[in-house]
This record gives C-alpha cells, sequence and structure tokens, in this order.
C-alpha cells in the first residue's frame, strides 16, 4: 500500500463530503493506524476494532458513515461479520479491504452486502476515491430522505393544492377548473384527490381502490377505470394530466418532463 502525504490528500479530496464517523475492522495494527490517518483527512472520526466481535459491539451502539473492513481476521472472519450485520437490515456502507483478489471471493463479498471491494495491497489515492464514493452514496440517500420526508409533512399539512388551473380542496371537497366548479361523485373525487396526494408518483390500481372502497360498491380494478374515463370527460384539456401506466395504475403529470406515452382509452 503506497501512503500518501497529508498535503497530496488534501489535493485529492473534496472538503464538501459529508462528515461522520468511520469504523476500520484492522487486526493489523500498522495498516489500521494507516486507514486512521487517511480517514482523518477526510474529515472523519474514526473507532478501530482489531476483531469482529469488537467492531459488532461498536456497531450496536454507534453510528457510522463508512466501515472498512478487513477480511482475515482471528476468531470470526470480516465476510461473516458483514453478513451478521446485513442480517439486521443495517444500511452500513461497507468497504471490504483484503488480500483475497481472486474473483471468487470479489463476488462472495458483494453478495454478502459489500458495497464495494478493494483488493491489498491498494493505492492511498484508490482508497480515498472508493471511500469518498461511498460518503457521496450516502449524503444522497440522506438528502433523498429529508426530501420525501418534506413531502409528506406537506401534503399532511395541507387542505388544498393547484395545478395549471385547477383547484381542490381536500376538506371542503372542492373542485374547480379555470374558475369554474367541477361536479365529481364521491368516488372520483376520492381518486382525483389520491393522484394529486401521491405528487406525481405512479398509484397502482389495488392502492387507489383502497383509497375509494367504503361507497357500498364492488371496486375491481376495471372500476377505477371507468371513474379516470369520467373525470378525464370532466376536466376537459386538464385530462392530459393523468397519465395512464399501461398494466399497473394512473399518476398526476406535475411536469411535461414527466410524460411518457399516455393511453386515451380505458386500459
Amino acid at each position: 500500500m503506497n501512503a500518501s502525504s497529508p498535503t497530496l490528500v488534501g489535493q485529492i479530496l473534496n472538503s464538501n463530503l459529508f462528515l461522520g464517523t468511520a469504523l476500520v475492522v484492522e487486526d493489523d495494527n500498522s495498516i489500521a493506524n494507516l486507514l486512521k490517518i487517511h480517514l482523518s483527512d477526510l474529515g472523519l472520526k474514526v473507532d478501530v476494532a482489531n476483531d469482529a466481535e469488537t467492531a459488532f459491539g461498536f456497531i450496536q451502539t454507534k453510528m457510522y458513515s463508512v466501515c472498512l473492513l478487513d477480511w482475515m481476521l482471528p476468531g470470526v472472519q470480516g465476510i461473516d461479520l458483514l453478513k451478521k450485520i446485513r442480517a439486521q437490515n443495517n444500511r452500513l456502507h461497507v468497504l471490504m479491504l483484503t488480500a483475497k483478489a481472486d474473483p471468487d471471493s470479489i463476488v462472495m463479498a458483494l453478495e454478502a452486502g459489500a458495497d464495494d471491494y478493494l483488493a491489498k495491497p491498494f493505492d492511498s489515492k484508490v482508497l480515498l476515491a472508493r471511500v469518498r464514493n461511498l460518503l457521496r452514496r450516502l449524503e444522497m440517500q440522506n438528502a433523498n430522505s429529508v426530501v420525501l420526508e418534506k413531502k409528506a409533512a406537506e401534503v399532511a399539512s395541507e387542505d388544498e393544492m393547484s395545478l395549471d388551473e385547477l383547484y381542490i380542496h381536500f376538506l371542503k371537497y372542492v373542485i374547480r377548473y379555470q374558475g369554474e366548479d367541477v361536479h365529481l361523485t364521491p368516488s372520483e373525487f376520492k381518486l382525483l384527490a389520491s393522484l394529486f396526494k401521491a405528487r406525481g408518483l405512479v398509484m397502482t390500481r389495488d392502492q387507489l381502490i383502497a383509497q375509494i372502497q367504503g361507497d357500498e360498491v364492488n371496486v375491481t380494478g376495471r372500476t377505477i377505470d371507468t371513474h379516470v374515463f369520467a373525470l378525464r370527460k370532466k376536466l376537459g384539456a386538464w385530462a392530459s394530466h393523468i397519465e395512464t401506466i399501461r398494466g399497473i395504475g394512473y399518476r398526476i403529470l406535475i411536469s411535461d418532463q414527466d410524460r411518457t406515452v399516455r393511453e386515451d382509452d380505458i386500459s
């Protein structure tokens, strides 16, 4: 493994990376210390474990951004620790470090749940690039989670929404298009409201059935298609926003970029 100076490391890294804590699981103290230096240069706090049992204890009590895991450990092997981590649905990002460079070992590690694999001896620049990539993936996942939670909170708190001159008030059961009231049946209103709240995501026929059950009718997938057909007739030109996803269900197009080929008839 080729060592890099802190100056070179600083040139390689992006200072805007997600910061957190890393876990190094390595029984060779000289390698473990070198890994700790490199990860610290990334801005990460670092814990070191020399065996799988100690590492698993850390993982049970602390949150880590990334784990650098050696395969060949005393006692429980790194690959077995990885399987134990994944059995708990732990989303910890794991980079497997090992002298095992044969294709079968690489496949075994990746299938066991490793996010990446790097064979020893490795270049420090390559190691840092791999870790940096895992941190970017983690940062993206965290950002996506925040966006989804924000959207869910917004929908839960909103009583009304509008899109391209169509206005809907969920509590007052009001629909207006271009300032004119649109009269919908209770089932049609529930269906349109559900599609609005999905904010461009596809809703399956089964999901839509669950939304409008209770109207003392036998709701089936075909019933949903009939309601959508009626909605399109009542909504006029705005009906182009309701897209059929063949064999799955429907969604409301929020923008032209969302648009795919739409069936105009009942599917």
